[in-house]
């Protein structure tokens, strides 16, 4: 698909985008598929394995959206289970939102389903056009983070 322009691109990239998200979300047997979690909640677990322990406005911040909308999302993990709250020993005022082990194991088997998922797709492209998928996945990362943190 040589010679393309950039409106051109742009159409068919808003196109078939949501339709790889629909199919990759129609193949998965988890949590995330069965409307019990989010993709902002899901985000939210996923910040907090790479963490110990994070304070509301630091996820808000990492999230990009109000402090009120991130205690929203909190809010229903707590009460799911796979997060919890510690209050700072030092100052009452200061909320820590960690991941329970359940969230964690939760995480674990959305992780391993996903594995799996992109392993039997791109299992049957060549390894030549997964590695040039990789890189232009990698830029446009890339471009995102540039943009998202001028």
């Amino acid at each position: 698909m040589t010679g393309i322009s950039i409106a051109g691109f742009a159409q068919k990239m808003e196109k078939i985008m949501p339709e790889i998200m629909r199919g990759f979300l129609r193949m998965q047997h988890n949590d995330i598929y069965k409307g019990k979690i989010t993709l902002p909640q899901l985000l939210i677990l996923d910040l907090l394995s790479s963490q110990e322990a994070s304070k509301m406005t630091d996820l808000a911040k990492l999230m990009k959206v109000t402090t009120a909308a991130t205690t929203g999302i909190v809010q229903r993990l707590v009460l799911l289970g796979y997060v919890q709250r510690e209050y700072d020993q030092n100052d009452r005022r200061i909320i820590r939102v960690k991941l329970s082990v359940k969230g964690a194991e939760l995480l674990k088997k959305i992780n391993q389903q996903r594995m799996h998922l992109v392993t039997k797709i791109f299992n049957q492209i060549s390894e030549d056009d997964r590695g040039e998928y990789l890189r232009i996945l990698t830029q446009v990362r890339d471009i995102l983070d540039k943009e998202v943190n001028r």
